[in-house]
């Protein structure tokens, strides 16, 4: 094999800081505001830790990251490693060259724990009690959970009914990490009454488990609220994968020509792809960006770039992003993570101006390419990383047909361990075909 076949970095490689891609954006992102009568904005302050709305709003292109985050990074398996996949290559036939980021390697199967971290931290520092959340596959709701509960923080998690129903392993993960999680919409809130007294059996969407938390964090003092994606201060704190690859391309003296992530709310994808969408911007670079999202929840393919709210109940301020609207409920794909109506006001903005190419996939074509990958590489990718892989597979294909030798870079952001009943839809051809 060559020596480049898996890229390993030291702890010492783990960043020392995180790149805010604010800096560097090639026009001003459109500030949140209030909807008509109402004072959200005020009421973050209410709902978010200060340390997260600081970091919101940063300017500075490198924020810190403090020590004791850093040190629970390596703690729980930072740096991970960056794989070239050759035996999908060869099964492809393909000149290119497919390397994977392997944010499965942490303790809960995902790249979620870079910001489960820090979050708990600042929260912890000022005194909070309780963190709620919303988790759609539940990644984040893991995530979060294993954080709160190494640095002593009660974690409570409104996880999508859908997925609650068909990921019930991931219920039992978050209880074990002392996590207590409700299928959302619940009987807690006054959100979640209302929505089941009028649909008893409401799939659920993350836009209401959104406002279910925050309906619980604006309503104490001694609880705030946590977001797994969409927002800066969460770009930001992904930002450690990007940065790592950079180094391990450095490594393995390779330029990506294309590089690949699959968008819901954006975490994954800004972790990633935002240290070279920065060198992009820069004109330093050439490379390709590839967004991709289920045809079933198409945000930043179908969706309107406008001011909407982040929840269904307008909790949230008004953000500028691409939109399917606060109330949409995508169809019940096995994607949880990627059933968000909106998307990070930063993707959203870089996609508008030309830096990011949005792309969708069928989710009978995402579960074909994520056994392809299963089978040539050993390791079985989550749903939602299976949009990934099967732009990547695409990729690969097309530089099979002109014969040109491109690198392809794979943000591998979580594995399917706790999804083989996705798996096995697929496999007994029981699988929806309708998105």
């Amino acid at each position: 094999m060559s020596e480049n076949y898996r890229i390993n970095l030291t702890p010492d490689d783990v960043p020392k800081k995180w790149y805010n891609i604010l800096a560097d954006l090639p026009v001003d992102l459109p500030m949140p505001k209030n909807s008509e009568g109402k004072n959200q904005i005020a009421d973050l302050e209410k709902a978010f830790t200060k340390a997260a709305l600081e970091q919101e709003f940063a300017t500075e292109r490198y924020i810190k990251i403090p020590n004791e985050v850093r040190e629970l990074y390596m703690e729980m398996g930072r740096p991970s490693p960056l794989v070239r996949a050759r035996r999908l290559e060869e099964k492809l036939n393909t000149p290119a060259k497919i390397y994977f980021k392997r944010e499965d390697t942490s303790p809960t199967g995902s790249h979620k724990l870079n910001s489960a971290i820090p979050q708990v931290y600042f929260a912890k520092k000022e005194g909070i009690e309780k963190l709620t959340t919303e988790t759609g596959a539940g990644q984040w709701g893991t995530a979060l959970s294993l954080a709160g509960n190494l640095l002593g923080l009660d974690i409570e998690v409104y996880m999508v009914k859908v997925s609650f129903n068909q990921k019930p392993d991931r219920k039992n993960i978050m209880n074990i990490y002392n996590g207590n999680v409700f299928a959302s919409p619940s009987e807690n809130t006054a959100i979640g009454r209302k929505i089941l007294e009028k649909t008893p059996d409401h799939p659920g969407s993350l836009g209401i488990a959104i406002s279910e938390a925050m309906e619980q964090a604006l309503g104490n003092e001694n609880i705030k609220y946590s977001l797994g994606s969409v927002l800066n201060h969460v770009m930001l704190h992904q930002t450690i994968i990007g940065q790592e690859i950079k180094t391990q391309l450095e490594i393995a003296e390779e330029e990506p020509d294309v590089m690949i992530a699959c968008a819901g709310g954006g975490s994954n994808l800004a972790g990633s792809l935002f240290p070279f969408l920065g060198d992009k911007i820069k004109g330093n670079i050439d490379t390709e960006f590839i967004a991709v999202e289920p045809s079933a929840c198409p945000t930043l393919t179908e969706g309107s770039y406008e001011y909407d709210f982040g929840d269904t109940n307008g909790f949230t301020p008004m953000l500028k992003m691409f939109t399917l609207g606060h109330d949409f409920v995508a169809p019940s794909v096995h994607a949880g993570g990627l059933r968000y109506h909106g998307m990070s006001p930063i993707v959203s903005l870089l996609t508008k101006e030309g830096f990011i190419n949005p792309v969708t996939a069928h989710q009978q074509d995402v579960f074909k390419a994520g056994i392809t990958f299963a089978r040539s590489e050993g390791v079985l990718p989550a749903p939602e990383t299976t949009h990934a892989i099967k732009a990547g597979i695409d990729e690969a294909l097309k530089a099979k047909e002109t014969g040109e030798e491109k690198t392809i870079v794979v943000n591998f952001s979580g594995h399917g361990m706790l999804d083989l009943k996705g798996y096995s839809s697929y496999l007994d051809g029981s699988m929806s075909n309708a998105k």
